[in-house]
């Protein structure tokens, strides 16, 4: 297999044609999905505490457990919200949420177990930096954890936390948040017991190209030792309401004054600008070229809206991602696109391809639709 190297794919990111990029990436597409079929999954993110430690400089969702709208969810309402997604086809919830100092291992055990004893649904939930920060105040290793929370009803771990993988980004946007290294320990410890797991990467904040291709050679090298990520799910940053937006802004207005005084423009910092759309398709479609080893790649209609995902399906996505039912972290930052299943059911149709409901794995759900 011809792989495309880290200086290749820098070249592709910094100037490849765009449209020609594209058709790389819709024939790598093809060659993974010949059949046509853009799947997607209906469930619902379901946040059980915005209160967090770590206080990234790029989320605009936590709180301090101080804050008059800190919370922690309450079974009353997490069953409900359980009820309401499997009423509505719902196969899986997201669990996830900020890192609560008062919360320990055995409140995440206790929950998992409420809900597999009370609903036939599968778990995919805990981030890499939620396991970590769990293990740490236990004290054991990351594959104990791990194993205990597989045991308690965990059924699969997504992507977050992993923004940049690269430790020169992650001391500038989230310097309390774990490195490189240990986000990729969990992730690999997951696939070694045996549980599937997502990838994601957050861009469009103060990274550079090389930032982007390290994130995927990371991605893809962990995937050449396990073969246990499923998908891979690039979005780009959102800066409302952030601490990373605002002190930009601040800093800009002070070099914006420096420059009128010299008569000489500055450009305003890139965090201030969410990613284009054009920035969006061609880290999508670098990534589907560059990760010919994970099956799936996902459009991100909540960050870049219904017409850009159609778009995204010929710059190598194959899936369009969760239904969404409820969605808070993008929406804290001020973005809020909503779509029914049928929206999304139409968008597939009239991009013209076959839409099918799946689970976690990419089993097909239902066709026929």
């Amino acid at each position: 297999m011809n792989r495309i190297t880290k200086k290749q794919a820098l070249t592709l990111l910094k100037s490849a044609d765009l449209l020609g990029l594209g058709q790389m990436a819709d024939n790598s597409r093809k060659k993974l999905h010949p059949d046509g079929t853009v799947t997607f999954i209906i469930d619902r993110n379901i946040n059980y505490t915005n209160v967090c430690i770590n206080k990234c400089k790029f989320c605009a969702f936590y709180r301090d457990k101080d804050d008059p709208d800190a919370y922690v969810l309450g079974k009353r309402k997490l069953f409900n919200k359980i009820k309401e997604t499997i009423a509505l086809g719902g196969t899986q919830i997201l669990i996830q949420g900020g890192l609560h100092p008062e919360l320990d291992i055995n409140y995440y055990v206790e929950l998992l177990k409420t809900i597999k004893d009370k609903f036939p649904i599968h778990i995919h939930g805990f981030s890499p930096p939620e396991v970590c920060y769990m293990a740490d105040k236990a004290k054991l290793s990351i594959k104990k954890t791990l194993q205990i929370l597989n045991e308690a009803g965990l059924d699969s771990i997504p992507g977050g936390g992993a923004e940049i993988l690269s430790d020169r980004i992650r001391e500038k946007i989230s310097p309390n948040k774990i490195g490189k290294d240990r986000w990729l320990e969990v992730m690999e410890q997951a696939h070694r017991i045996g549980m599937k797991t997502t990838a994601t990467m957050m861009f469009g904040s103060v990274e550079g190209p090389e930032d982007i291709i390290e994130h995927l050679d990371a991605i893809r090298r962990l995937q050449d030792r396990t073969n246990g990520f499923t998908a891979f799910i690039p979005w780009s940053f959102q800066p409302g309401n952030t601490e990373l937006s605002q002190k930009s802004e601040k800093n800009s207005k002070s070099k914006t004054q420096d420059s009128e005084a010299n008569s000489s423009l500055v450009p305003r910092h890139p965090s201030l600008l969410p990613a284009t759309a054009v920035d969006y398709l061609r880290v999508l479609a670098l990534s589907r070229v560059y990760l010919d080893n994970v099956p799936n790649l996902q459009a991100s209609w909540v960050t870049q809206g219904l017409k850009m995902a159609q778009v995204a399906l010929r710059f190598g996505a194959n899936d369009f991602g969760s239904t969404m039912i409820e969605e808070n972290v993008v929406a804290s930052a001020g973005v809020k696109y909503r779509v029914s299943i049928q929206d999304i059911i139409n968008a597939i149709k009239a991009a013209g391809f076959q839409p099918a409901q799946r689970d976690m794995c990419y089993n097909i759900i239902k066709s026929d639709l």
